[in-house]
């Protein structure tokens, strides 16, 4: 299969890669899978995948969930060494998808954002929106880790 197959498959073909890479195939090693394995655990269990309903949770704490991704992510790639599909994936994602989202949500929450109603909503209302591509890179880690995919054993 190659890389732009196995994104366009999980839904993560708007990443912005070079297009020689995506011609490339897609051949996870051992370590790629144990990384993966390794982010599917924390991505499937936070707030980065789970539903935050209006009556729920806190918004600095579900930043800071979602901002930990970055730390984890970087951990897990020093540990597995040069896991090679892993990492083509994982970078493009932090870069990509997570960071526009932590970095505008962070500099709001330093201005106090969370103290007002409708800042508190905007932010939910955009958690919402990222989830579902959070998602799709937490399935395409179960393929890559070579588990079965329970993104969906719970109701969204």
């Amino acid at each position: 299969m190659k890389r732009g197959d196995f994104l366009q498959k999980w839904g993560l073909s708007s990443l912005k890669l070079n297009l020689g890479f995506m011609e490339g195939e897609f051949k996870p090693s051992d370590p790629d899978k144990a990384a993966a394995w390794e982010l599917y655990v924390e991505l499937l269990t936070r707030i980065t995948t789970q539903a935050l309903p209006v009556e729920h949770g806190d918004e600095k704490t579900a930043l800071d969930s979602v901002f930990a991704i970055f730390p984890l992510t970087r951990e897990i790639l020093r540990k597995h060494g040069p896991s090679n599909e892993f990492a083509k994936l994982a970078i493009p994602v932090l870069n990509q998808i997570i960071r526009p989202f932590t970095a505008k949500w962070h500099k709001l929450s330093l201005a106090g954002a969370f103290s007002d109603a409708a800042q508190c909503q905007a932010f939910r209302t955009e958690l919402t929106t990222l989830q579902p591509q959070l998602r799709h890179y937490t399935q395409a880690l179960a393929a890559m880790a070579c588990v079965e995919d329970l993104t969906g054993l719970e109701q969204q």
